[in-house]
C-alpha cells in the first residue's frame, strides 16, 4: 500500500482507538480499504488526463453518443494507485451528462493506434441550446492532477426499507464513519477538502453513494429492490465517478464487472447518474 494510504489509515485507527470503538470492530473496517485515485483540476500532482478537450478515436470507432467528460492517460497512472485492472497505457475516455436522466458511455483508446479528432458536441448537446451551455459551463475543460488516495465503503443510515439494503460493511460503522469522516476533513488534498466547483474525478474505490446506494451495487441490481445485501455486488466495481458543479450536486457512476475491465469490453460498462437539482 503506498506511504500516503498507510498514513491515512493509521491516523483513521488512532482516532478509533482514542474513542473506545473496540480494536477488533476498527481492523475489520480498515480491511475493507481499498486504494483508489482523486483526480483534480488544480493540485500539485502529475497530470494523467483531463476534463473535457478534444474527442480522439479511431477512424474505425463508432461516434460517442455523449459529450467527453474526462480522458485519462493509463501510462501516467502509477500502477498499484487503484486496485482495478487498468490499461498499462493508452487513453480511457469517460462520456456522459449529468442530468437527472442521463447516461453516458466509456470507450478505450490502446496505444499507438492512429486517431482522428471527432465533434466535440454529439447531436442533441449542442453549445446553442441554453440548457446545455449551462451545463458545458459548469464543467470546465483542464487538466487533471492526480493525488493518490484511499477508500472505505461508504456507509449511510437510511431508515429501514423500502429506502435502502444495507450497504458495505454491514453491521454499519456509524462511529466508525464518523472517524473517517473526520480524519478525511483534515486531510487538506483529500476529497473532502475540494468543493464540486473544482470537477473531482475518482478512479476505483467505493466512490460515493448514487442516490443512497452503493453505484457497484446498482450496477449488479439495477431494479435496485430493497431488502437484498448491499455488500453482495458481486464482480461489479466502480470505474470512476465524476461531480460537476451543478447546482445541488451531480455526480455520474461508470461501474463494470471486473472481468468485462480486464478483457477490455469496456461497452459493457454501466453507467448512473445522480442529480439533486
Amino acid at each position: 500500500m503506498l506511504p500516503r494510504n498507510v498514513k491515512i489509515l493509521d491516523q483513521v485507527r488512532a482516532e478509533a482507538l482514542r474513542r473506545n470503538i473496540p480494536a477488533a470492530d476498527v481492523e475489520r473496517w480498515l480491511e475493507l480499504a481499498r486504494p483508489s485515485a482523486l483526480l483534480t483540476q488544480g493540485g500539485d500532482g502529475p497530470v494523467v488526463g483531463a476534463i473535457r478537450g478534444p474527442v480522439m478515436l479511431p477512424a474505425d470507432a463508432e461516434d460517442p453518443t455523449f459529450p467527453l467528460i474526462a480522458s485519462i492517460d493509463c501510462a501516467a497512472l502509477p500502477a498499484d494507485v487503484t486496485d482495478l485492472p487498468l490499461p498499462a497505457d493508452g487513453h480511457l475516455l469517460l462520456f456522459g451528462w449529468p442530468e437527472e436522466h442521463g447516461y453516458g458511455q466509456v470507450m478505450y483508446v490502446p496505444a499507438g493506434v492512429a486517431v482522428e479528432e471527432r465533434e466535440e458536441h454529439p447531436p442533441g448537446f449542442s453549445p446553442d441550446d441554453e440548457e446545455c451551455a449551462e451545463v458545458y459551463a459548469e464543467i470546465p475543460q483542464g487538466d487533471l492532477h492526480l493525488t493518490v488516495d484511499i477508500s472505505l465503503p461508504y456507509v449511510k443510515t437510511i431508515p429501514g426499507p423500502p429506502w435502502s439494503p444495507p450497504l458495505p460493511g454491514d453491521p454499519p460503522f456509524e462511529e466508525m464513519t464518523e472517524v473517517w469522516q473526520e480524519v478525511l476533513g483534515d486531510v487538506p488534498d483529500g476529497m473532502s477538502s475540494y468543493g464540486w466547483t473544482t470537477t473531482p474525478l475518482l478512479l476505483g474505490g467505493y466512490g460515493t453513494d448514487c442516490n443512497g446506494f452503493n453505484p457497484a451495487w446498482l450496477g449488479a441490481n439495477p431494479s435496485g429492490r430493497s431488502g437484498q445485501d448491499e455488500s453482495d455486488h458481486g464482480d461489479w466495481v466502480l470505474l470512476a465517478e465524476f461531480h460537476g458543479g451543478r447546482q445541488g450536486g451531480a455526480s455520474i457512476h461508470w461501474v463494470i464487472q471486473r472481468a468485462d475491465l480486464e478483457e477490455r469490453r469496456l461497452d459493457q460498462a454501466s453507467v448512473l447518474v445522480y442529480w439533486n437539482p
